[in-house]
């Protein structure tokens, strides 16, 4: 059988730790022959693990210790370490790993609480479950999430050479946040779920960019969000925003927009690799 789990994009603008779109690059695990020891393929290098400390292996054997140890091909176009969810796509194909060898019958629902606990929050591991766009939020606990239909836009990433960790991102963000930009923060995301269930563009590309709880505090780690806001200025797009923790920085546009957009990150000669995504409407799967 064949695991396939999205690549995700979390924050989208204004929703900070509670937003996440699934996107069209994936982690795909190909679960082959048993054998005496668990052993992943991969081609990501000798940092990751190919033995049961594989992050896809060790979540698997978090939630079900008796597996039978099997030969796993791991294939991925998910870049490490970038903003677009791969630990999370990791997490999530483990649990569907767990889920099919043990034959435990866990629905979403039930899959989605157990990503949030192992991930910590839910913006990258809701969307990789559900698909789509997903609001959530967990209280330590429980996490509740909603899956909304997002207009059919393009999602294209600027990603950059060089890797960014989460942990390096979140020690950017200050512990306390003013009473009345919290509650602009908050309200902003609220209406932009909003202009998203209704399909409102004009409305998603003004809010998409008056985040107030993270890129504020990240730009010193990522110049290129700036750079490349002031570049598309005269370039027809829904808006720009930082994916996740970043690097990556993400254009949001129609799709008669999206040539013009890439050609112009193109012309900037970045250095990194620019690619054009959509929307994975169906999240993670297994093909037997």
């Amino acid at each position: 059988m064949r695991i396939i789990a999205p690549a995700t994009s979390a924050n989208c603008g204004p929703g900070f730790d509670s937003l996440g779109i699934a996107l069209n690059a994936y982690l795909v695990v190909e679960v082959l022959e048993e054998s005496a020891d668990w052993f992943v393929e991969h081609d990501f290098g000798s940092n990751v693990p190919t033995n049961q400390f594989n992050l896809v292996v060790r979540t698997a054997l978090a939630i079900n210790g008796d597996l039978t140890p099997h030969h796993l091909k791991v294939t991925s176009d998910i870049p490490l370490a970038r903003g677009l969810g791969s630990s999370s796509s990791a997490i999530v194909a483990g649990l569907l790993l767990a889920n099919e060898l043990g034959q435990m019958n866990l629905d979403d629902t039930m899959l989605l609480q157990l990503a949030t606990k192992l991930e910590g929050h839910p913006d990258n591991v809701a969307p990789a479950v559900l698909g789509d766009f997903v609001a959530a939020t967990y209280d330590g606990d429980w996490c509740d999430a909603l899956q909304v239909p997002y207009p059919k836009l393009d999602f294209i990433a600027y990603i950059p050479n060089q890797e960014l960790r989460t942990k390096e991102s979140r020690e950017a963000l200050p512990d306390k946040l003013a009473f009345g930009k919290a509650v602009h923060g908050a309200a902003v995301g609220n209406v932009y779920v909003a202009a998203i269930a209704q399909q409102n563009i004009d409305l998603i590309s003004r809010l998409m960019i008056q985040d107030e709880f993270h890129e504020q505090f990240r730009r010193k780690l990522v110049p290129d969000l700036d750079k490349i806001r002031h570049l598309l200025q005269q370039v027809p797009h829904v808006g720009t925003y930082l994916s996740g923790a970043g690097p990556t920085v993400m254009t949001v546009a129609e799709k008669d927009q999206t040539p013009q957009v890439m050609a112009a990150l193109a012309a900037a000669n970045l250095a990194g690799t620019v690619k054009k995504l959509t929307i994975d409407r169906l999240g993670a799967r297994v093909i037997n």
